[in-house]
């Protein structure tokens, strides 16, 4: 890789490893499959007593424009470790299928719902049928993908007409991935928002809800979030303080900057997207 692409990347001008070649996604591949849980986070240590952090959060951005929706006779989560996302939408579930790629984050059941597990395979490629499901989900795991526009077709491919798609992920740089950076995996790094939005919008899905998260998130956890249980953003009431704080700066993204005092934008965007109908 060039002095100049890794420029273009670190900049947000370009999507690091979208162009990449089956070689260059296997050495990816390889190094990422085991990246999260090696990590020695909180998060996975509250997982492991079945607590997960995001359940408010998914609620009021994705789950909450599927209340009309009774039944999803299969479902795919996208990285989806043990399906706790899942929980809050449990009894409207037929069939469960989740793509992962760790072999230590995979559990058999989330409270009476059987998974089906795969793991992806290197090139992204999904063994699945046109149209098979009506809902997917991928929380925060695109960003730790290669070829992030190629997987979303496939995303596109394997859903539904009408079926939904819900997906968030950070719209901010992670920081250069050639030097080790505490917390994070070896390869993951944000996604532009305009190289996220166009990549929708190449495949033809609707956009039904656009919002952001995470505003001076990481501030309010290291100070307040401290003196409480769980982090703060797993908290309803934090969460809605949030989405003001998100919605008043959301015009403020940056991808990279090295200036600390001017990080006032949200770091995440979360989408619901829909498959549509044909005619």
């Amino acid at each position: 890789m060039s002095e100049d692409y890794i420029n273009e990347c670190l900049k947000g001008k370009l999507l690091h490893g979208d162009d990449f070649n089956i070689d260059q996604i296997n050495k990816w591949f390889s190094e990422e499959k085991e990246g999260y849980s090696n990590l020695d986070s909180e998060e996975l240590k509250e997982l492991s007593n079945n607590v997960y952090h995001y359940h408010n959060l998914n609620l009021l951005y994705g789950f909450s424009f599927l209340k009309d929706k009774n039944l999803f006779s299969k479902v795919l989560g996208i990285g989806a470790a043990g399906g706790h996302e899942f929980e809050p939408i449990k009894n409207k579930i037929k069939e469960l299928h989740i793509l992962e790629p760790s072999d230590n984050l995979r559990t058999n059941k989330i409270s009476g719902v059987d998974i089906n597990y795969k793991t992806p395979t290197i090139s992204g490629k999904m063994d699945y049928q046109d149209n098979y499901f009506n809902l997917i989900t991928s929380f925060g795991v695109l960003h730790h993908i290669p070829n992030v526009s190629f997987v979303i077709s496939e995303i596109y491919r394997v859903l539904d007409f009408g079926g939904y798609f819900l997906v968030r992920e950070p719209i901010i740089s992670m920081g250069d991935w050639r030097n080790k950076r505490d917390g994070l995996t070896k390869n993951e790094r944000g996604i532009p928002k305009h190289i996220f939005k166009e990549i929708i919008e190449k495949n033809n899905f609707e956009i039904v809800s656009e919002s952001y998260c995470f505003t001076l998130t990481t501030f309010f956890n290291k100070t307040v979030g401290r003196f409480l249980k769980h982090p703060i953003f797993y908290y309803r009431s934090y969460l809605l303080f949030d989405k003001f704080l998100s919605k008043l700066f959301e015009n403020n993204v940056t991808y990279f900057t090295k200036n600390k005092f001017n990080k006032l934008y949200p770091q995440n965007v979360y989408f619901v997207l829909k498959k549509k109908q044909i005619g």
